[in-house]
């Protein structure tokens, strides 16, 4: 067979493919979520092609994409009115709904049940040609069974290549994860699979919604299900993946620890850094949802290697799109997960200059924990990283002289200019981290990470605890000039070239302020530690 290629920029391409539709053909549709593998949902030869051309066992229901939401009573009887609801918000959309299915819908494309999986795609092309065929479309996500989802028409090409009639080329998916599935068929609504809409969102319109175990834990063999991607081992690549849990540096321990050569760690883009020397993919930003939802698949497709060993991947938590992205990550995993032990509890202390760091410090210090001042591993890169200190000359070649970096010339151009100090925060922080790192002791410790740029500099993620210590600007002006033997307008320009207390204090978990004695303060940084029972790190 020869599987052509439609493009979604051309105009007669809806066309086309309803026409290889109409003639029981087997098209890949674009879709917002991932590419589908299509047919004529209401003809049993048709579908009985998509179960061979996947591999896709037989009691795995699919999913009828229809072009508009009025189109659903055709095919689903006795919907709830909360159905109604769900589709003025979502559809079209990355949601599908289970509904009891009329007797024109085959039991091939419902696996033998009496009830359907329905949805309206966010794509036009594919709207097109649902609409131009007349018919519903049964469309699984166009890869191999088994293995992970395609997501642009190249991934499609590579499973199906010569399989299929045609593929419609609608560039890559932008949601990149399979659609969101509740069951609306009995009783509670059921959440059966996440997706781009997330349990929050449905909570929204459904008041109650109950979360089923498939989806954070594996579904018996001989178990009936109602939607696809409940009961096999999906979207894995031809290796072993486990997850890998816990706080970032235990899992580079562990990692560190059982890494072999051939083996790859898929994390998170800011996590690159800390896992360099294991050969690390990304997969998006751990902090932003979207993107991981819409790297997962390409990333796993791309170490679908059988010379790769083992995996270790880093998954995100929390609810929301998050969940989708575990339910992803945990079948291609087989559920398995390791969560590490832990190796350090680590307080984040941030504050601006002269604000009394060093007092919280001396205290953790004294009391057995290990402390790293930022400022003072910085100014020591400045003598050893001459990488560091290179991208610095770069940036401001006029803070050196004959060849030699001057601080207090550097220091008053950034400190006047912010776009300057955030150029010069984007050479240091990076550094800074990987230094941190590196001399992080073996043994489990109490450690304190001082820094003013704890949260830009991307420390912040490998602290147990944040704390922000505050104090007025007539003391940290006080305690700067007497302490640096600095003129009194330069110690004014650091202090309001950094964030406001108030700003400090709204990233952190918590807030100290010193507004009294040195003796004073340091009592209350003793009550705070005992009262929080972390003097021994527990």
């Amino acid at each position: 067979m020869n599987t052509i290629i439609l493009s979604g920029a051309d105009t007669s391409t809806p066309c086309k493919a309803a026409a290889i539709i109409k003639q029981g053909g087997l098209v890949a549709i674009p879709t917002e979520t991932v590419y589908g593998l299509a047919a004529n949902g209401l003809d049993p030869e048709a579908v009985s092609k998509i179960f061979i051309a996947k591999g896709r066992p037989q009691d795995n229901p699919l999913i009828l994409h229809i072009s508009e939401a009025k189109e659903m009573e055709r095919f689903c009887h006795s919907i709830p009115e909360c159905a109604y609801r769900l589709a003025e918000a979502f559809w079209p959309g990355p949601l599908t709904m289970v509904l009891p299915a009329r007797d024109c819908v085959p039991k091939c494309t419902t696996a033998g049940l009496s009830t359907v999986a329905v949805r309206c795609p966010d794509n036009s092309i594919t709207r097109q040609i649902i609409a131009l065929a007349g018919v519903p479309l049964a469309a699984p996500s166009a890869n191999l069974s088994g293995k992970p989802s395609t997501t642009t028409a190249e991934h499609v090409r590579h499973d199906h290549d010569g399989r299929i009639d045609a593929i419609v080329d609608g560039g890559p998916c932008r949601v990149g994860v399979e659609s969101t599935i509740v069951d609306l068929s009995e009783g509670t609504p059921r959440l059966l699979r996440p997706g781009g809409i997330t349990p929050e969102q449905l909570k929204e319109i459904l008041g109650e919604l109950i979360v089923d175990k498939a989806v954070s834990a594996s579904v018996e063999k001989d178990a009936v299900v109602k939607a696809p991607g409940m009961k096999y081992r999906h979207y894995a690549p031809d290796c072993r993946v486990v997850i890998i849990d816990g706080d970032l540096i235990s899992a580079k321990a562990y990692i560190e620890k059982h890494f072999a050569p051939g083996n790859r760690v898929l994390c998170f883009e800011e996590e690159l850094d800390i896992f360099a020397p294991f050969s690390p993919l990304a997969y998006g930003n751990g902090s932003d949802m979207d993107t991981l939802t819409a790297g997962l698949f390409a990333a796993l497709r791309e170490l679908d290697d059988p010379s790769i060993g083992t995996v270790f991947a880093r998954c995100p938590k929390g609810s929301g799109k998050a969940l989708a992205v575990q339910n992803r990550l945990e079948k291609a995993a087989g559920f398995q997960r390791i969560t590490p032990r832990k190796r350090h509890f680590i307080i984040g202390i941030t504050g601006g200059t002269g604000c009394g760091k060093s007092t919280l410090l001396d205290v953790i210090s004294q009391l057995g924990g290990i402390v790293f001042d930022c400022d003072a591993v910085y100014h020591r890169l400045l003598e050893s990283d001459k990488v560091m200190l290179a991208a610095i000359k770069n940036r401001f070649p006029d803070a050196f002289v004959n060849g030699v970096l001057d601080r207090k010339k550097l220091g008053k151009v950034v400190f006047s200019d912010e776009n300057a100090l955030r150029d010069l925060n984007a050479i240091t922080h990076k550094a800074v981290k990987a230094e941190v790192l590196r001399l992080l002791p073996n043994t489990p410790s109490l450690i304190a990470i001082d820094a003013i740029g704890l949260f830009e500099g991307d420390l912040a993620p490998l602290c147990d605890m944040t704390i922000a210590v505050t104090a007025p600007e007539e003391m940290r002006l006080r305690r700067l000039t007497e302490r640096d033997g600095v003129s009194e307008k330069y110690a004014l320009s650091r202090i309001r070239a950094q964030k406001a207390d108030a700003e400090f204090a709204s990233l952190c978990d918590f807030t100290l302020e010193n507004s009294d004695t040195e003796g004073a303060f340091r009592e209350k940084c003793l009550a705070f530690l005992f009262g929080q029972d972390i003097i021994k790190g527990e």
